[in-house]
């Protein structure tokens, strides 16, 4: 007999500005936002008292100040974001046996077993408690059979609050839901709904599979599951990978600049959207050089968390120029991102312009669906670097790739 699934989901509440009430309590009930503090800025976290005026994360900075004038605006700390979460990963850590970190707000957790001994509902609203308790911050909670009907759940129960959705009651906690709330459906997917009148979930859960293939194609079979709350995804173990490299051995040795600096650029490039890709920031950076007589030499710089090429290719080539003294034929030239935090770009909106999020978000979307050098700065032209097919932040330890030339 198949085991009966418990599925926790775990979510930190506007994250952001939680942290910012815990260090400063006046900051307590009163409209906050959290971002790039000049009109070109960015809204990285609201709270909800800010959101009834329409306010959301994402949106400039200078359209939230005029939804909500009265709002405080904080410019926010990655480091302190990334200490607070390592904290409750490290209290999750201590308590199940294994859990996945979705993000740098958000756990998975398999209870499965556990109500042999505490009963499953009761030991997650223990573990809730102790979160709250040893961290200070407000965090919510869904559960149920699997990872969709959790997320979905945890919706409804915030804020700083609990939903068990026991077997079998799947279909009727998502029936009257609108369809916005199942995961993988996006600002277009949905209009596509709406115009068929499909605008709740129940409404799905009526159709034949094959209608909605016919409409959204290969996701439409997800989607109907998802609905109908079937949902079997894995939890992914939780493995932080501490740095993120690329190494390039040149078949000739040189000292050709143009090449060497499109080298560089084009391996940071490269690493930048790996980061991005996997939801991950850098806070030191490192360039390596082996000179033709084999001598090697590194020389690395803390940086404020980023993972953006903007600020990441000037501090390479920076470090490069300041490395780069013997004047001798160069061997092989590499780029590391080390003290990795989770933490989705948006962290690092503080500074940075609805332009430039706009840039990298379109950029990325066109990798991820063409591949890694899809899209590539004129610099790169004449360097060498190379694709990665696969996330190197799944949770599972690092491929080894073998040097073409030691």
């Amino acid at each position: 007999m198949k085991e009966k699934r418990a599925i926790i989901h775990l979510d930190l509440d506007t994250f952001f500005v939680s942290v910012e009430r815990l260090l400063n309590s006046e900051l307590q009930h009163r409209p906050l936002i959290v971002g790039g503090l000049g009109d070109r800025g960015v809204v990285a976290a609201c709270s909800y008292e800010t959101r009834k005026f329409g306010v959301h994360s994402g949106m400039a900075m200078k359209i939230a100040r005029q939804l909500c004038p009265q709002a405080v605006v904080i410019k926010g700390d990655s480091s302190t974001y990334t200490k607070y979460s390592h904290q409750v990963s490290e209290i999750i850590k201590s308590r199940v046996p294994s859990f996945e970190k979705a993000s740098i707000d958000e756990f998975y957790a398999d209870l499965s077993g556990m109500d042999k001994f505490f009963g499953t509902y009761k030991f997650a609203t223990e573990l809730r408690q102790a979160i709250i308790r040893e961290s200070g911050l407000p965090i919510s909670f869904g559960l149920s059979q699997n990872k969709v009907v959790s997320k979905i759940a945890t919706g409804e129960a915030k804020p700083n609050n609990q939903k068990f959705i026991e077997e079998g009651a799947e279909k009727s906690f998502l029936a009257p839901l609108s369809v916005r709330k199942i995961p993988l459906i996006g600002s277009k997917t949905f209009q596509t709904l709406i115009n068929l009148g499909v605008s709740d979930i129940g409404t799905i859960q009526q159709m034949p599979v094959e209608m909605l293939e016919g409409v959204l194609g290969k996701n439409g079979r997800t989607i109907w599951k998802r609905a109908n709350g079937i949902d079997d995804s894995p939890i992914i173990p939780f493995h932080e990978r501490k740095s993120l490299s690329a190494e390039r051995t040149f078949h000739k040795d040189t000292t050709n600049m143009v090449q060497l600096q499109a080298t560089l650029v084009a391996m940071t490039e490269n690493l930048a959207y790996q980061l991005r890709r996997g939801n991950k920031l850098t806070a030191t950076v490192s360039v390596k050089i082996r000179y033709s007589d084999f001598q090697t030499y590194t020389k690395q710089a803390k940086i404020a968390y980023t993972s953006a090429d903007h600020i990441l290719i000037p501090k390479i080539e920076e470090l490069f120029r300041q490395l780069y003294d013997r004047r001798l034929l160069i061997r092989l030239i590499g780029v590391k991102f080390s003290g990795l935090v989770g933490g989705n770009y948006q962290i690092n909106l503080f500074d940075d312009s609805e332009s430039m999020l706009n840039l990298y978000h379109s950029m990325d979307k066109i990798r991820n669906r063409f591949g890694d050098h899809s899209v590539i700065r004129a610099a790169t032209l004449g360097g060498t670097s190379v694709g990665r097919m696969h996330n190197p932040f799944n949770g599972e330890p690092p491929i080894l790739h073998a040097h073409r030339q030691q």
